[in-house]
């Protein structure tokens, strides 16, 4: 079986029957609880009554059906300050009255080094997330702002997208955001909307659906065979055939729960 990591090379083959299945897992599972299952983008909630309502449209169902949501999983609150060297750093505005340590903050959100960001005086920083994402056909997937919830107070910059295909290149996600206003605090509640995972297959009309799967041995050993490579090459594109050549066929192992968010 090839899946391979371009639509085109697969128009001739069985494009399958039914939803597509996404997985998703945690690969650390201490502390796991506070991050919510990934939950599909609904207007349900919304005016369905009248046959014209924009929630009953067809092409915003089928857009919303695409998209899934990731909760921030604890509170944020924090500036951009410059030590006495000029050296950038983040401050922890909320103080005594964080709910999450600072140590613990610290482990999880930082930021990068001031040469790396995109654009001068934008400080970029990320929070490194647990969740991964994987398919056995191929499935594009894409992190993007969550632009279907409207937010009173909206964060001084922009988020650090991106999109990867997560039949051969399943990996952990970070939240990375560029910071155009550093004067401005990023003030996050916990289980705001962070991002949406879209996704893209070979066959727009098939539906998705999102289920927590194992971490088998066999979907760990190919996780460690991936890892890492950023550090080692500057195009991680170029290296998709040829985990795609050593990549198990099956990698997926859904878990019955007793709620399903698809």
């Amino acid at each position: 079986m090839r899946l391979s990591v371009a639509f085109e090379n697969t128009r001739d083959t069985d494009a399958g029957r039914g939803p597509v299945q996404v997985g998703w897992f945690l690969n650390e599972s201490k502390g796991g609880v506070i991050y919510d299952a990934p939950e599909r983008v609904r207007s349900v909630e919304m005016n369905r009554e009248h046959a014209k309502s924009a929630s009953r449209c067809p092409a915003v169902i089928n857009m919303e059906s695409r998209y899934f949501m990731v909760k921030c999983p604890f509170d944020i609150h924090i500036g951009f300050v410059r030590d006495d060297q000029g050296k950038p750093m983040l401050r922890n505005l909320a103080g005594t009255q964080s709910a999450i340590r600072a140590n613990k903050l610290g482990e999880k959100l930082h930021l990068t080094n001031e040469v790396e960001w995109r654009t001068k005086g934008v400080p970029t920083i990320q929070l490194s997330l647990p969740y991964v994402f994987v398919s056995d056909e191929p499935v594009y997937a894409s992190q993007v702002s969550p632009f279907m919830h409207y937010n009173r107070d909206p964060l001084p910059g922009t988020i650090f997208g991106g999109r990867f295909p997560i039949n051969v290149w399943p990996r952990p996600l970070m939240w990375a955001f560029e910071w155009h206003e550093p004067d401005k605090p990023i003030k996050i509640k916990r289980g705001d909307p962070l991002f949406y995972m879209g996704f893209e297959t070979q066959s727009p009309e098939r539906p998705i659906t999102v289920t927590e799967t194992e971490l088998t041995p066999e979907l760990q050993d190919y996780m460690d065979l991936i890892s890492g490579a950023v550090n080692y090459v500057n195009q991680t594109f170029s290296l998709f055939e040829a985990a795609e050549e050593r990549r198990p066929e099956t990698l997926l192992k859904p878990i019955a729960r007793k709620r399903d968010r698809s």
